[in-house]
């Protein structure tokens, strides 16, 4: 698949993107290349392989699912604008 300079433009339309004749053009180039690239990857043979989420085969650090560090109400609530029995209170915006 190849972009002609009319689909770059169109492109950039729709990005909202003001595009010169000059930079068209070198866009024009760079986005072949670019799909040129990406049709090359779909030419690897990539049977047999699993999906992976990252290059480096890592687990994540499981921990203890407890509270750490709760009890603290008041001081959260000690700038607070207005509080009360250890809730934010904001002004009404829904009638």
């Amino acid at each position: 698949m190849s972009v002609d300079t009319a689909t770059v433009r169109r492109i950039a339309h729709l990005a909202r993107i003001k595009v010169s004749d000059a930079e068209a053009e070198r866009m024009h180039d760079e986005l072949n290349a670019i799909l040129g690239f990406v049709e090359q990857l779909g030419e690897v043979d990539t049977d047999g392989i699993e999906p992976m989420t990252s290059v480096v085969s890592q687990t994540l650090k499981m921990r203890q699912d407890v509270v750490t560090d709760g009890g603290i109400t008041d001081k959260i609530t000690l700038n607070a604008p207005a509080s009360e029995d250890g809730y934010f209170l904001v002004p009404k915006v829904v009638e």
